[in-house]
């Protein structure tokens, strides 16, 4: 089985990418999507947290405002958080890649791939990645969202140029969707074939 390590920064484009993967018949386990169901109403990390950061859940599971305002500016309660979060999310990855041992290749979809190590447990790396201003453009964008805040994400993150010359691929996708549609299947028919050799 090929691992695919698929990482990007924040307004990058990683999740179309992801999608685009799946579309093609590529299992793909989404790191964020873990977390999200971790952390959710009735998620199994609720506890935890709850006795760390006293009033950060309810019954819709964490409280993203709570949990953002004790972590946020403090990396003592960040990696306490972390603590928690990502030996669960790494549990959830080994089952994901049990259930698909059989494929020939999946996608691990995993937005913090460099900074937290993952790059070893992978056998290709693919970036996504576009222009800075488009990234800001379509991050700026979202609910609640603010440039202090942007600033504040993106410098917790390993710059956009260190990731790209990380990369064995970089999937472009600050152009067309049918462009990037066309970078994956270019990838995945390369993949293909070295695998039928």
């Amino acid at each position: 089985m090929v691992v695919i390590g698929l990482t990007g920064s924040i307004g990058m484009g990683k999740t179309a990418v992801a999608k685009m993967f799946a579309a093609e018949g590529v299992p793909v386990f989404d790191a964020d999507a873990a977390v999200h169901r971790l952390q959710g109403p009735g998620g199994r990390l609720l506890g935890s947290i709850e006795a760390l950061f006293p009033g950060s859940t309810g019954p819709d599971g964490i409280d993203r405002a709570a949990i953002g305002k004790a972590v946020f500016g403090n990396p003592v309660a960040l990696a306490a958080l972390e603590k928690i979060v990502h030996p669960a999310v790494a549990e959830e990855r080994r089952a994901f890649l049990r259930r698909h041992r059989a494929r020939p290749m999946v996608v691990l979809d995993i937005p913090l791939l460099f900074e937290k190590g993952g790059a070893k447990q992978v056998d290709l790396i693919v970036v996504a990645s576009a222009p800075a201003w488009m990234q800001r453009r379509r991050v700026l964008a979202r609910p609640g969202m603010t440039p202090e805040k942007f600033r504040r994400i993106v410098r917790l993150q390993t710059p956009d140029h260190v990731k790209r010359r990380r990369a064995d691929v970089i999937v472009e996708t600050g152009v067309q969707k049918h462009e990037t549609r066309t970078q994956i299947r270019h990838l995945l028919t390369c993949l293909r074939a070295k695998l039928r050799r």
